[in-house]
């Protein structure tokens, strides 16, 4: 009954005006930059996170999640139709989607796609909503140890399923960590990593951090690639599936969706290891498996639904245990933070109407989705005409006047275009900057709890050792580590990951 009620209230405020009008925002640009190549959720996310200061806490996460399980329905259409992924996500989607676009069926992959992303969409909502209060009531029950050795866990499971190596990965954690110091210290009084500039005794902020490595890098790194986009439209006739469409496509949606609604939850994991198991998992079950690469439905169900499950499934260790799981979570946690919301189970418990609305505006951008992506084939299409070198410089402006915004400061400008460059050095080292930004928001979560432990056991750190769910939560961030670091696994992984 608790279900049914805290149902009616998310639906109540979602089908509010405002949150309505912001959710389809969130779903329409979702679209547009899954659409877009070169520009991601990531970057989108961190260019419009200033937008929130002005916008209540549900409504901000609802335009920002939606943005996020938008992009992954957007990457398709130009997937199937011009074998170009405007999203990672997508990638797995060309090897079929475009062949059936060649042979004339165009409509049934498109059409399939967006039946499975909506089935997976709402079936994996549905488990975040059914999943995230009891797991919020066991994390209710943590202490400082407690918390310490989760967040320790979960930027160790981010270091182990980062792109590329340990090594860097574990720098990237470390660097986060030192960045999320700076500052002054609020036990002690004293600057921290300051350099004798005043405005760096309050932090560096979020939105700082975050335009620079990802929305600045990935204009970078994408004017300096030869732009080639040779956009040949292709007749869409026919968009409903046939009978037999369906039903070789019902059992791959069903896997893709828990696939993708299992590794959503892992740090680290989301939606593209999803799209890439999925596509594996039904070549490997198929009767006929030369069938893939020449137009195989399968091939289209299973990548769309497991990514666009995992979307909404990666919500769940952020909202029940302030964990982001990804680029885009550690955003979301940010966005929440902006807004004096600290992420966690004490937002289900706190804040219900935020949680509930979230949850019910998935299922109406879902529906918004569906409803938007078919007809506006055409002009999605279209837009991929628009050259690099007019959209780039107004991503680059908005950026700068969303920074300056926040403190009404050219420091922070600054500050961003050297994030910027630094990011883009990353790029180039092969450091993947997202491990960088869950250490910056998790870092000083895990100082404030370090430092409450160790006052309750007076200095004694056998604290994290003496109480059994903290001592267990370190002994599987320790297995986790060895794990990724033993030869044999090290070597199957960047396998896996160049693949």
């Amino acid at each position: 009954m608790d279900f049914i009620t805290n149902l009616e209230i998310g639906f109540m405020a979602a089908l509010s005006p405002m949150n309505l009008a912001y959710c389809f925002l969130g779903v329409l640009l979702g679209t547009l930059i899954g659409v877009l190549p070169g520009i991601g959720p990531v970057a989108t996310i961190a260019m419009l996170v200033p937008i929130t200061y002005g916008l209540p806490p549900s409504t901000a996460l609802i335009m920002l999640a939606g943005i996020y399980y938008g992009s992954q329905y957007g990457g398709s259409t130009t997937a199937i139709l011009v074998n170009l992924p405007g999203e990672s996500t997508s990638v797995v989607t060309c090897i079929d989607g475009y062949q059936m676009a060649r042979q004339g069926r165009a409509g049934p992959a498109l059409s399939i796609a967006a039946i499975g992303s909506f089935v997976a969409g709402c079936l994996a909502t549905l488990i975040l909503a059914m999943l995230a209060p009891p797991l919020a009531d066991v994390a209710l029950s943590f202490g400082p140890p407690e918390y310490t050795s989760l967040m320790l866990l979960g930027l160790i499971s981010a270091i182990v399923l980062a792109t590329g190596s340990i090594a860097k990965a574990i720098c990237m954690i470390v660097l986060g960590l030192l960045l999320g110091t700076v500052g002054t210290d609020l036990n002690t009084g004293f600057s921290r990593f300051t350099f004798g500039f005043g405005e760096l005794s309050e932090g560096i902020d979020f939105v700082v951090i975050a335009m620079g490595l990802f929305a600045f890098t990935e204009v970078i790194v994408n004017l300096e690639r030869h732009e080639r986009r040779e956009v040949s439209e292709i007749i869409v006739k026919g968009l409903l599936p046939s009978a037999a469409d369906l039903k070789q496509s019902i059992g791959a949606i069903v896997r893709g969706t828990g696939l993708g609604s299992i590794l959503g939850v892992l740090p680290g994991g989301g939606s593209l290891l999803a799209s890439f198991g999925a596509y594996s998992i039904e070549k490997k079950l198929a009767k006929d498996p030369s069938r893939f690469g020449h137009g195989a439905i399968e091939g289209v169900a299973g990548p769309e639904s497991a990514n666009n499950a995992a979307a909404q499934t990666s919500f769940i260790p952020l909202l029940t245990l302030g964990i982001p799981s990804n680029a885009v979570m550690a955003l979301m946690a940010g966005a929440l933070i902006i807004q004096g919301i600290t992420p966690g189970p004490h937002v289900i418990s706190s804040r219900p109407e935020l949680f509930w609305a979230v949850i019910a505006s998935m299922w109406i951008g879902n529906l918004m989705l569906v409803v938007l992506n078919l007809p506006l084939i055409g002009i999605w299409v279209k837009l991929l005409k628009v050259p690099y070198r007019l959209l780039y410089p107004a991503v680059l402006m908005f950026c700068c006047v969303g920074v300056y915004s926040v403190n009404n400061g050219e420091f922070d400008v600054l500050l961003t275009v050297l994030f910027g460059v630094i990011g883009y050095l990353f790029i180039k080292l092969g450091c993947e900057p997202a491990p960088l930004l869950l250490g910056f928001i998790l870092g000083p979560l895990i100082e404030e709890n370090l430092r409450r432990s160790l006052l309750l056991s007076r200095g004694d750190v056998m604290i994290f050792l003496q109480r059994p769910l903290s001592l267990t939560l370190l002994i599987l961030a320790a297995v986790l580590l060895v794990v990724a670091i033993l030869p044999t696994i090290r070597a199957q992984r960047e396998e896996v990951l160049r693949e």
